[in-house]
């Protein structure tokens, strides 16, 4: 009898130490991927920022700005300038190898609160549904004279 209770724990032992061992291996090589994927997206030397960048399963997206084609975004009105933000953001999103549904959160950064209604009639129509979670805040300027910047989080399911 003794020798059987033996055994038993022994063998139980071996099982944990077994199981231990392929979980530490799994989570070692979940955390292994998880790193290398961490990536910039579109940094160019010399810049302060990347216009995304991934970190594991997710994205962020710098704010983005709607310049015309010139790259100007003085005197282009507000319907413009969120509709060319919304591409730069899908540009910077497709290139992460996301998709736009992948999008959780927003944040929208305007000039005048009265530019609001007219971003967001482009705004519905542009972002997928289900729309992400999103904040609007009336800031004092936005570099270059934009009227509108927008920034994102993407996470892949």
């Amino acid at each position: 009898m003794h020798w059987k209770v033996n055994n038993m724990r022994s063998n139980t032992k071996k099982k944990y130490t077994q199981t231990v061992q392929r979980l530490g291996m799994l989570a070692f090589c979940a955390l292994g991927v998880a790193f290398a994927q961490n990536k910039a997206i579109d940094f160019k030397k010399g810049m302060p920022f990347s216009e995304g960048y991934v970190a594991g399963n997710t994205l962020y997206v710098a704010g983005q700005q709607g310049p015309d084609s010139q790259g100007k975004v003085t005197g282009t009105d507000i319907t413009l300038q969120t509709t060319n933000a919304i591409a730069a953001i899908e540009k910077v999103v497709k290139k992460a190898g996301f998709q736009m549904t992948d999008i959780t959160s927003v944040i929208v950064y305007v000039t005048d609160l009265n530019d609001v209604p007219k971003m967001n009639d482009v705004y519905k129509k542009l972002m997928p549904d289900p729309k992400p979670a999103r904040a609007t805040v009336q800031v004092a300027g936005l570099i270059g004279g934009a009227k509108i910047e927008i920034s994102a989080i993407a996470v892949k399911q």
